[in-house]
């Protein structure tokens, strides 16, 4: 059968092409790219039945919207795209380097003089560039993406929060002024950190063992032995819960107020993603736990 692609607007079409009713929207876009436009790669494109409607998805069937002869379909184009493995590798290599670079407090920032860091902004060094080592290693051998790409245009803004965040809270903890905390708040925070540290990884490859490679297979996550994994038993999302620790703790470790208002901040954006994630999880599934928060126990 026939069906015709026209622009978001609806003002102009963009061409015919011929499909099955047994077709899915992945073939329609392939279509779309080998007949009607070669600079629109599937990724770029967003297939909608009205002008103001969501994209379908990937796996929809022709015959399940009700699509049928002469039917008219909206394409979107999303922009040049970014695979969301990348993304996160530029994300989390900019701070790596960058925290190393101000720590040798340079010229640019500093001045001229020739004394070092105290220990405690050694240690925390350490702890941040840690941090982001660990994310580089979970990108690559840990995450499971099941969103493949992200447009380009993104990336820089992405890119700078994380940077510019870097460089303001490194050049404060590496400043030849700055006040370490006493042995007490920084041994409590560094625990505290390392603790967390582990509880997101331990969720992170929980989350991997519950979707087979090449899949989009979606499961309730449930504790599975490792004792970390215990907070499962009371949030949705316990590896935003970790990332939220690990920060307020080195905020304790270091008593550094740019380190707190990361924090924040990396708080505000994680319950936002955690309450949609939370809700979507109590509508997919009718048998989801009932006691469980979105990102912190009995609160929220």
């Amino acid at each position: 059968m026939e069906i015709e692609i026209l622009n978001t607007t609806g003002s102009k079409s963009l061409g015919k092409i011929q499909v099955t009713r047994d077709s899915t929207i992945k073939e329609v876009k392939e279509k779309i790219y080998s007949n009607i436009n070669k600079s629109l790669h599937l990724d770029r494109q967003a297939i909608k039945l009205d002008v103001k409607g969501k994209a379908l998805k990937d796996e929809d069937r022709l015959s399940s919207l009700n699509i049928e002869k002469g039917t008219k379909l909206y394409l979107k184009d999303l922009g040049p795209q970014i695979s969301w493995r990348n993304v996160f590798l530029a994300e989390y290599a900019g701070p790596l380097f960058v925290y190393l670079w101000v720590y040798q407090r340079p010229w640019l920032l500093y001045g001229n003089q020739n004394t070092s860091p105290g220990y405690i902004a050694t240690i925390a060094m350490v702890c941040w560039v840690g941090h982001y080592a660990k994310r580089l290693y979970e990108t690559v051998f840990i995450h499971r993406f099941s969103h493949g790409t992200m447009p380009l245009r993104n990336l820089f803004r992405n890119c700078a929060y994380y940077w510019l965040f870097t460089v303001y809270v490194a050049y404060h903890i590496n400043h030849p002024l700055y006040t370490e905390p006493g042995s007490a708040w920084f041994y409590f925070g560094l625990a505290g950190f390392i603790l967390c540290e582990l509880g997101n990884l331990s969720i992170h490859v929980l989350l991997k063992n519950l979707r087979p490679p090449g899949t989009k297979i979606r499961r309730i996550p449930l504790p599975d032995g490792n004792p970390f994994t215990l907070l499962l038993n009371y949030v949705s999302c316990p590896n935003y819960t970790y990332e939220f620790g690990s920060w307020l703790f080195f905020t304790i470790m270091t008593k550094c107020a740019p380190a707190g208002l990361f924090a924040a901040a990396g708080f505000y954006q994680m319950a936002i993603w955690a309450i949609g994630k939370h809700r979507n999880y109590k509508k997919e599934f009718v048998n989801y736990p009932k006691g469980r928060k979105a990102i912190l126990p009995f609160v929220l």
